[in-house]
């Protein structure tokens, strides 16, 4: 059976769901071609690694900043800074939020989503990278008038 011949068919017997048509649609399709999905194999770049960190360490950016250099709140305030950081100390303290055994907001939820070995690549990522001076984002006045 082909496509356009299910095609034929939903249109004499409009009770057939679209979702289903497209499933066998595209099955049908796949097992023309000569392979099954399963089949299909993407590979990874060789620095999949690398890649894997960087991905991990960008999520960390939204309240680290880039490159683990936070920015936000004033300098005694801010979120930590992960850029620099001993390997040690990193994993000491990721293994505390994902233990219990070091309370937080919410660290404690995103390490607990990392394994060991996720949390290995971020410590020598964010021991990799520069420090720099934080430098708070001044806040900003609106004007009443628009114009």
């Amino acid at each position: 059976m082909t496509p356009s011949n299910i095609f034929g068919l939903v249109m004499m017997n409009q009770s057939i769901p679209l979702t289903a048509v497209v499933l066998i649609a595209s099955s049908l399709t796949i097992s023309t071609l000569g392979f099954a999905a399963e089949d299909v194999v993407i590979s990874e770049p060789a620095n999949a690694n690398a890649l894997h960190t960087r991905v991990l360490a960008a999520s960390c950016a939204a309240c680290h900043g880039t490159l683990g250099n936070a920015v936000t709140g004033s300098t005694k305030e801010r979120n930590a800074v992960l850029a620099g950081k001993e390997k040690a100390d990193f994993i000491a303290k990721m293994h505390g939020f994902k233990d219990g055994s070091r309370q937080s907001t919410v660290m404690h939820h995103h390490a607990k989503g990392l394994t060991d070995a996720e949390i290995n690549q971020l410590a020598d990522f964010f021991a990799e990278q520069k420090p720099s001076n934080a430098h708070p984002l001044a806040p900003q006045t609106l004007k009443a008038n628009h114009d």
